[in-house]
């Protein structure tokens, strides 16, 4: 798929990615924690993703980060290895979630309501989603067409489409974007951000330990540097 197909250039649009993330902070972790992480992500194969989801998630992240001149689709960026190494480990089985109840619905500045971990929400969420396109289509969202995928999208991200499950749709479209936009931008040890291509397609030094001075050295100035990742220096 080439940019000509989407409504605006990829990169616009993963720059607007990165802004929409607010203050995404790349994660501290232990020695240990750095080699699980790094021997996860160099695991061939998927891990927790049944195979009617690695195609959604394949899919999903191919349309959401084609492949241009400068860089691989995001199946080439190990966006959908992320995908499966996070909702399969403790954030996607919700460890840090407080999941006794009650669960009353909550108002847009209340943020996430749901009784489900991460890993639930994705999973009925996506479960809800097939059952539409093969109603809406008579085929699967990997199958559709790009201008198809583009408008399930948007309608999901509106909440226009009323799944049969009853999982909110905006609420899962902003858990699919949520992932989407770490996978491109975290540190390439979770599995994503492949090479760093994320890191070099916005200028993002990673872990520098003189990020600060350089914020000040060099404003309004280009700024071009190898980024630095978790497993260079440790």
């Amino acid at each position: 798929m080439d940019d000509k197909q989407l409504p605006k250039p990829r990169r616009d649009f993963l720059k607007l990615s990165v802004a929409g993330a607010a203050a995404m902070g790349i994660p501290v972790a232990s020695e240990a924690q750095t080699a699980a992480a790094k021997a996860a992500a160099a695991s061939p194969g998927y891990v927790w993703l049944r195979p009617n989801e690695q195609s959604f998630v394949e899919a999903l992240v191919n349309h959401m980060c084609p492949a241009d001149e400068l860089t691989g689709n995001g199946m080439a960026l190990g966006l959908n290895v992320f995908f499966d190494r996070i909702l399969g480990g403790e954030w996607g089985q919700g460890s840090r979630l407080y999941l006794k109840g009650p669960f009353p619905k909550g108002t847009p500045n209340q943020g996430y309501q749901l009784g489900l971990t991460p890993s639930q929400l994705f999973r009925a969420g996506t479960e809800g989603l097939n059952e539409f396109c093969k109603k809406q289509f008579n085929k699967p969202f990997e199958t559709l067409a790009v201008a198809d995928k583009e408008s399930v999208l948007k309608d999901l991200q509106t909440g226009k489409i009323k799944l049969s499950n009853e999982i909110p749709s905006n609420t899962y479209f902003s858990h699919l974007y949520q992932m989407f936009t770490e996978a491109m931008f975290s540190d390439p040890i979770y599995g994503g951000n492949r090479n760093k291509a994320g890191w070099k397609m916005i200028g993002y030094p990673g872990v520098s330990t003189n990020n600060r001075q350089n914020i000040v050295k060099f404003k309004n100035i280009p700024f071009k540097v190898e980024p630095t990742s978790i497993s260079d220096v440790s």
